[in-house]
Parts: C-alpha cells; sequence; structure tokens
C-alpha cells in the first residue's frame, strides 16, 4: 500500500508520471508540486536503475515505461554512465515556494551532476532552424 494516490485512478496516475518521468530525463530539470516530485523520483530512480543493469529485459523494462525510444536510448547510454558509480539518490528535491493560483507547494525535482546545457536545449534548437528558415525566405 505503499506511494500517494494524488486524488488520481491508477491508470491515470501511472500515465502521469511516465509522461513526468520522460520529461525529467529528457530536461534534467522540472517544476512541479512537492507531493508529486517526492512520487517522481520513485520511477525516475528505477529508471536510472534499469540503465545501469543493462540488458535486452531492462530496455524492454524501460521501454514498456516510458515508451519513448529517445529517451530509453539517453538513459541507458548517458545517464548509465554519468551515474555508474552512484549507488542510488539519482534525483534531488528543492522546495520552489507556492503556485500563484492555488497556492500549491511547488518543488524542482532535478537529476543530480545534470548537465546545465540540456535544458531548453530543444527550444533552442528549434527557434534557431526557424530563425534560419526566415533568413533563407527573406534573401
Amino acid at each position: 500500500m505503499s506511494g500517494r494516490k494524488l486524488d488520481r485512478p491508477t491508470n491515470h496516475r501511472l500515465a502521469m508520471f511516465a509522461n513526468m518521468t520522460v520529461s525529467l530525463m529528457l530536461h534534467e530539470q522540472i517544476v512541479t508540486t512537492v507531493p508529486k516530485a517526492k512520487e517522481l523520483r520513485r520511477f525516475a530512480d528505477r529508471m536510472i536503475t534499469l540503465g545501469k543493469r543493462g540488458g535486452l529485459h531492462a530496455r524492454r523494462q524501460a521501454n514498456a515505461f516510458l515508451r519513448d525510444d529517445v529517451i530509453v536510448r539517453k538513459v541507458f547510454s548517458t545517464l548509465a554512465d554519468r551515474y555508474r558509480d552512484r549507488p542510488g539518490g539519482y534525483t534531488r528535491v528543492l522546495k520552489a515556494g507556492f503556485r500563484y493560483g492555488d497556492n500549491a507547494p511547488l518543488a524542482v525535482i532535478e537529476l543530480v551532476d545534470r548537465d546545465p546545457e540540456v535544458k531548453g536545449a530543444e527550444d533552442k534548437a528549434r527557434a534557431a532552424a526557424e530563425k534560419a528558415l526566415a533568413d533563407a525566405a527573406e534573401s
């Protein structure tokens, strides 16, 4: 009977944590509420442990949960190498004040020893491509 229910049905809760885990692995830092961040640690740490274990069975387990081939590759290559010598505790939860609308307590959950260049890299690449396309259209 472990884990928070967060007032959601089981399927919704598991899908939400799968999506949040993918976002965390992609950006290596996300902002959410404190209870969700504390519960997300379990899922994120489990995925990194699967990546460290390696092998086909672990890769299939991670793929079944994450459902994103790019993120699974990142977990099994980049993140597994980064945390090879760390015995656990791959995430950190930092309290970040309260949300404006409903005053919910917010937290930043991030990977320990994260790469600061990764956060927003996808948006920066997209903006650069759009700018190049606009420049090409002007000339």
